[in-house]
Formats: structure tokens, sequence, C-alpha cells
């Protein structure tokens, strides 16, 4: 496509098995203006196997093979426009692409293998910029892009069948809508499907507060089935600047590691009927040069198995029924240590009805004058508390 504008009133189907492999590049500022309902560009393949060799038909490998999408850029001027949709492809590209004013940047459906998005500019939908629904996807990789101003969520998978998400390298900002129940930039929610073995790292993820908002949001099930999220590793991101940062609900197996965290204005880190949590080398701050005073903290509520480690939580509240700056709330086989809580308040850690907990050499303690934490570590309740070599205040 030359430098231009092409006006659509209908979705340019792409039966990939009928042409054969194809690319569409955009060349010097290609604009398709997308002025009826639905995607302006359907990418439709017709594999129905595995990311295996063996699962894949030949007629796959000869006609439908990489399709790609390069340097267009996508404007939805009708209120049920999409940029792109895709479905029943093979090693899909999705690269240089500019997305906006649509109803949903990317969508996928029905069933993909080996997806990358990469290098796009997913800016100001009314819905999602990238949204898996309905979709049984193995190996998806969102790396290096823009993913902003999108009011249905940044990246949103839904009633899914996922494996192998990596999501990397991106900045994926202002996901938000004051007008809907909830929110956030990353969410990812079973309903009564599965999602796991995923990645989210490298990535800068902000918002604004809005109501029942999340930074990342992972939902699983149900507390019957509390399993089918997680297997994640969320690693080396920049969170801050929703109502919370990290909301985790019937989760399993989750890693947290090596992230800068702040400016949660509810709590920054809600898990709930969650377990087999590690939270490792994380950082809460409070910079002065950040106007605002947000409560952050961390709340566990009736999750097992947990160990949070070389945490530094510095200048955390809590506030109502989340009373400290870390509370752990019947939960069981809990390990807090080698993690400094610093000027929290009014508890730095609390313990209500929790059994087999170890809290052992943390500092935890208010360094103002006049001190506003009452008590550094509260135990309410429960069985088989230990607290060992800790330095607290007097």
């Amino acid at each position: 496509f030359p430098r231009g504008v092409y006006r659509l009133t209908e979705t340019v189907d792409l039966r990939l098995a009928e042409s054969g492999p194809l690319s569409l590049r955009g060349v010097g500022g290609a604009v398709l203006r997308m002025e009826g309902p639905g995607p302006a560009l359907r990418l439709i393949g017709t594999h129905g196997g595995t990311a295996a060799p063996q699962s894949v038909k030949p007629g796959v490998y000869e006609r439908e093979r990489l399709p790609t999408l390069d340097g267009l850029e996508i404007v939805g001027a009708h209120p049920e426009a999409d940029g792109v949709r895709i479905e029943g492809t093979f090693k899909a590209i999705l690269t240089r692409l500019l997305v906006r004013e649509c109803r949903h940047g990317v969508h996928l459906v029905n069933r993909n293998r080996d997806v990358i998005i990469s290098d796009c500019q997913l800016y100001h939908n009314r819905g999602c910029g990238v949204l898996l629904e309905d979709v049984n996807l193995h190996q998806i990789n969102i790396v290096g892009s823009h993913i902003s101003y999108n009011a249905g969520g940044g990246i949103k998978v839904l009633n899914s069948e996922v494996r192998n998400l990596q999501i990397t390298g991106n900045d994926i900002e202002y996901n938000y809508d004051l007008d809907a129940e909830q929110s956030a930039d990353i969410w990812l929610e079973t309903g009564d499907r599965s999602i796991r073995e995923g990645t989210i790292a490298s990535n800068t993820i902000q918002a604004k507060p809005s109501p029942g908002g999340a930074n990342i949001r992972m939902v699983g099930q149900s507390a019957a089935v509390a399993h089918k999220v997680g297997l994640f590793s969320i690693t080396g991101n920049l969170i801050s600047n929703q109502e919370t940062n990290l909301h985790l609900k019937w989760a399993r197996g989750v890693v947290v590691s090596g992230n800068t965290i702040y400016s949660g204005h509810r709590r920054s880190v809600v898990a709930e009927e969650s377990s087999n949590l590690v939270f490792s080398g994380n950082l809460w701050d409070h910079n002065p040069d950040y106007p605002g005073d947000t409560p952050d903290g961390l709340t566990f509520r009736d999750c097992r198995a947990l160990t949070l480690t070389g945490l530094l939580i510095d200048r955390v509240r809590g506030e109502g029924d989340d009373g400290a700056a870390v509370l752990f709330h019947n939960c069981e086989d809990v390990t807090l240590t080698s993690s400094q809580v610093l000027d929290g308040s009014p508890v730095g850690v609390a313990l209500i009805g929790c059994r087999r907990a170890l809290v052992a050499h943390n500092q935890i303690r208010d360094r103002r004058d006049p001190p506003l934490m009452r008590e550094a570590i509260h135990v309410e309740g429960g069985e088989d508390i230990r607290l060992e070599g800790n330095l607290l205040d007097d």
C-alpha cells in the first residue's frame, strides 16, 4: 500500500487457504479508514492442529504459513469498527501497526498458534488494545509495543485456553474506563477455561486510578477450582498508579520478583484464595518527587503456601480492613523473611487467624519522629506462629 488513505466500508477477508502465503505492507504512511462495522482486516486460516510439526497439515504449510501485516495504520470511523481479527492462523506476525479509534485493536478468536505482535502502537481504542477472546492459543509473544489509552483494557484474555503468553518490553499505560465497574492494563480472566505458562517482564505498566482498577489482574475459575490461572512470572516491571497494582484471585503458582511498585491508591497487592505465591526482591517506594500519599501495602486473604523474601516496603499504611502494611488474613504456610518494612502504619505486619507462619530476620521499624506505627507485629488468633530474629522498634 503506497502512501494514502484507503476507505473501507466492509471487512477485507484474507482467506489464506485460497490466497496462498501473503503479506500486506504499508509504505510511507498508508492509512486504512474503516467506515463499517467489524474488523478492517481479517486473517482467516484453517489450522486445527497444535504447534507440533506432525499436527500441521501440508496445505497449511504450503498456503497459510506466516501471514504478515506490516507498516499499516488503521483508523476506526464507525462505532463497531475493529482493527485486525485473526483466526485459524499458523505463525502470524503483526508488526509496526498503528490501530486507533477502533473498538478493539487486535482481536484473536477461535484457534491460533505461534502469534507474534511486535513494534505496534495500539492507541486510544474504545475496547481493548489486544483481546484474546474464546480462543485456543499456544505461543504468543507481545513485544516492544505501546499499548495505551484503551478503555476496555490494554491486553485482555477472556474465557480462553492459553499457554505460553509472553508480554515483554512494552509500555502498557492508561488503559482504564472511569465509567466501567473494572479496568486493567493486563487482564487475564479464565472464565471456565485456563490461562497458564506466561511471563510479564520488563514492561512499564501504569494507569490512572479508576473504579475496580488494577495494573495487572489475574482471575481464575472459582474458589473450588483455584488453579486455572498461574504458572506465571511477573519480573522486572515498573508497576504503578491504579487502585490496585496487582490483583490475584483464585490463582496458583505466581512468582513476583524484581519489580518496582508504587502508587497503589487502594492497595498495592491484593491476593485472594490463591496459593503457591512467591514475592522476592521487590521494591515499594514513596519517592519524594512524586506527589500524593497513597496507602499501597500488601494484603493476602485466604491464601496458602506464601513465600515473601528480600522485600523493601517503605512508608506503607493500612486502612480499614487492611489495617497493616503487610496483612495475612486466614492464611496458612506463610514465610516472611529478610525483608524491611519501614515507616508502616498503624501496624507493620499483621497475622490474623493464620496457621503455620514464620516471620524471621526482618527489620520492621518506624524512623519518624514521632512514630506512627503502633505495633510492629500483630498476631491475633491462629496457631503455630513463629517470630524469630526480627529487628523491631520497642
